[in-house]
């Protein structure tokens, strides 16, 4: 028997990490070995990381394996989406970047391919937050 082409991926997103296998299929996403309306809390974040399959039509071509660890629910849906940009363009390879109907151009003006580097920034001492002083009397 011929083996399935196995397509992945690795986002990231403020703390999370997500590993993104594109198997072919019909379009089932499981997340940490459960399905993603199991898992997701929020129908706008399903949406969210379907994004990339909706804009180059390939929903139905494949399962979407992910294994996310990190962060909150925001943080692994954007790292899942960051994840299935990489494991499409890495399907898509052998399409030249110039083509028309390449995945990377239709992904780049939508912002997909871009990690979005943005963390919480950290504690400073003397101070609430990382930047929230604590309020100032004057007596």
């Amino acid at each position: 028997m011929a083996e399935k082409k196995v397509y992945t991926g690795t986002g990231r997103r403020k703390t999370s990490v997500a590993r993104v296998k594109l198997v072919p299929g019909k379009g089932k996403i499981t997340i940490n070995g459960r399905d993603v309306r199991d898992y997701l809390p929020y129908e706008t974040l399903i949406m969210d990381l379907e994004q990339p399959l909706v804009l180059t039509n390939t929903k139905e071509m494949f399962d979407v394996e992910v294994n996310v660890q990190g962060g909150g629910f925001s943080g692994q849906t954007g790292a899942i989406r960051h994840g299935i940009t990489k494991a499409l363009l890495q399907y898509d390879s052998t399409t030249s970047k110039d083509s028309e109907n390449s995945y990377r151009k239709i992904l780049k003006p939508a912002g997909f391919i871009t990690r979005d580097a943005r963390k919480k920034e950290r504690k400073k001492p003397g101070l609430k937050k990382a930047r929230r002083a604590p309020q100032f009397s004057k007596r």
